[in-house]
């Protein structure tokens, strides 16, 4: 046996991680992760957990592009008012044939803490584990066509509010309404379940049941006893906050019937999210559907109830003072403890990662930097009190790699902001592809002007903006300034940063239109030419995926999340709109001329040698 990489591990300390030699075929024997018991001549005995890993994740085949889009954002005519599984489903398999796309990645589809209402950020999740149901497109469950006559009728009522819930998003200015789309999906749901499965939709349903085990039991447990009792546990009755208690196996039982329905819920999503990865492959993806991993769980959601001693009590993740916030960031999520993974084996790291990766062509994780450390900070202290805590590094990184393997899975990390000098050396050697974008890529270290498409690194995603980021044309066209100053986000005068914010895309646009590789040669036309022009340049890097922000193909000029807002801005819940704010459901998106001229250049420049334009 050898040493995983020859090296010590980043943070000097001693590592149990190793690899076998590789089979004659590629095969690595004794993949795994394994209990190592060790016992001493003098009686002294020690188990660690022993983590049998390939050295790298799994490659993407060849270069290629694909869409960066929020699900939710993304309303078809035929969505309640949100996007859902089925649209995910369309918007894979017309990428994916029409346009070559060998991609589509979205947003956490991670279970929401239900309330009133419903925190619409996908980042701070009840679960990471299990899905969402509000995605789920309630006509393609199988049972839905053979509801009863009078409940048909209930259901055409339901659909009838579903139209005015989406007509109100797309044409008459509405904003998407969670909690509203819940309320009709669930009805719907309810009655649909009246439906009895036949023999071999009931015999996939309990195979699920036995793969997903105690982990789904706990979690529908969670949202049985939410549905009773409100859904944070600290105000439950003091029994019912451990899931190990007499009291919560009594109420298993009285429950039963409900615990049942959210298990059937997890199943019917589980089973949609199969239909989008197959429609991916089958349009031809190389890559297919990229999941979204967040940072955390919600303190009172079900994944911190499940495992209360994974998670460190009275402390919370955020991030130290910098540059851009002088009191540090608290993001109120618990931080997993690094002696309980450590001490279980991993176990509940590999099982979220093993649930995620099921029907993923390709995981993106969130601050991939949490791999190495967290920022803590102590309940009722600023985040300027924190400290970082260290995860074992090696640990979450074989992890990570096995189990992206065992799926035949890309890994990507978020690797933006300040990191650690090593991380992206760590996470390269790993084969996990960083996260570059283009107005951040400039010679940090010679004359800071816009970074040469050539000298771009190549294990990465290049793309023009992200979630957290303003759109294309929001930053060429300045408008990006223009809100945060109408939302007082601003710390110096406005004339001041519109000036320098026009200083710096003046020196990218000089870049994307000088001749040569990368530049188009010419002087740019119109914001719809410079943001071709943008993407073009992404294309002439050596970046082994090139991400699309769906929203720039129409020209949406709004964020879907403004950093530093809560009410004062609708994080989370605008539509895909054009350059006029009109929300484009999916299909006027295909139908674009405007989309479809960005993506005709797209695939010129991603098909390979041998592929027949369509």
């Amino acid at each position: 046996m050898h040493r995983l990489d020859g090296r010590t591990p980043e943070d000097g300390t001693e590592s149990a991680l190793w690899r076998l030699p590789e089979g004659p075929s590629g095969a690595w024997p004794g993949l795994g992760v394994h209990r190592l018991d060790v016992r001493a001549p003098d009686g002294r005995e020690a188990t660690a957990a022993l983590i049998v890993a390939p050295p790298a994740t799994p490659r993407p085949a060849g270069r290629g592009y694909g869409f960066l889009v929020q699900l939710y954002s993304l309303l078809s005519a035929r969505s309640w008012g949100m996007g859902d599984l089925g649209d995910l489903r369309e918007l894979a398999d017309w990428a994916g044939r029409a346009h070559g796309a060998d991609f589509v990645q979205v947003n956490p589809l991670h279970a929401a803490v239900p309330g009133t209402p419903t925190d619409p950020s996908p980042y701070r999740p009840s679960s990471r584990r299990f899905p969402d149901p509000v995605h789920l497109r309630i006509e393609d469950i199988d049972e839905y066509a053979y509801a009863a006559p009078h409940h048909r009728a209930e259901l055409d009522a339901v659909l009838a509010d579903a139209a005015e819930l989406r007509e109100g998003v797309l044409r008459k200015g509405a904003l998407i309404d969670r909690d509203a789309v819940w309320a009709l999906k669930r009805r719907a749901l309810e009655l649909v379940r009246t439906v009895p499965l036949g023999p071999g939709r009931q015999a996939a349903y309990e195979d699920f049941l036995t793969r997903q085990g105690q982990p789904l039991a706990d979690h529908a447990t969670w949202c049985a006893l939410a549905e009773q009792y409100g859904s944070a546990p600290h105000t439950w009755p003091e029994a019912l906050r451990d899931p190990r208690s007499a009291a919560t196996a009594h109420a298993r039982v009285e429950l039963a019937d409900r615990i049942a329905f959210h298990s059937w819920l997890a199943w019917l999503t589980d089973q949609q999210l199969a239909a989008a990865a197959r429609a991916a492959r089958d349009a031809g993806m190389r890559v297919g559907i990229v999941h979204d991993l967040a940072v955390g769980v919600h303190p009172d959601g079900a994944d911190a109830w499940a495992r209360p001693d994974a998670y460190a009590a009275g402390m919370s993740v955020g991030a130290p003072p910098d540059a851009f916030n002088a009191r540090g960031q608290d993001w109120g999520l618990p931080p997993w403890r690094p002696d309980a993974l450590a001490a279980s084996g991993y176990a509940p790291y590999r099982g979220l990662l093993q649930g995620l990766l099921r029907h993923a062509g390709a995981l993106r994780i969130d601050h991939v930097m949490g791999l190495f450390r967290l920022w803590w900070v102590p309940a009722g202290h600023e985040p300027a009190d924190g400290s970082y805590v260290r995860h074992d590094a090696d640990a979450m990184l074989a992890v990570l790699v096995l189990e992206a393997h065992r799926a035949g899975a890309v890994v990507i990390g978020e690797d933006l902001g300040t990191v650690e000098p090593g991380v992206r050396e760590a996470l390269r050697r790993r084969g996990i592809l960083g996260t570059s974008v283009l107005w951040f890529e400039r010679d940090w270290a010679g004359d800071g002007l816009p970074l040469p498409p050539e000298r771009w690194r190549e294990d990465c995603v290049a793309t023009a903006t992200t979630h957290d980021l303003p759109s294309t044309a929001a930053r060429l066209t300045g408008d990006h300034v223009t809100l945060r100053h109408r939302l007082g986000l601003l710390t110096r005068p406005l004339d001041q940063e519109r000036a320098e914010d026009a200083a710096d895309t003046a020196q990218w646009l000089a870049r994307l239109a000088e001749p040569g590789p990368g530049g188009a040669g010419r002087p740019l036309d119109g914001e719809e030419a410079a943001i071709q022009a943008v993407y073009r340049y992404l294309l002439r890097t050596p970046a082994l995926l090139t991400g699309l922000w769906l929203p720039d193909a129409v020209g949406d000029r709004r964020p879907q999340n403004l950093p530093g807002t809560w009410d004062q801005y609708p994080n989370w819940r605008l539509p895909v709109a054009d350059a006029e704010g009109r929300p484009v459901t999916l299909e006027e998106l295909a139908a674009s001329p405007r989309a479809r001229a960005l993506l005709d250049t797209l695939r010129a420049r991603t098909a390979p040698p041998d592929a027949r334009p369509v």
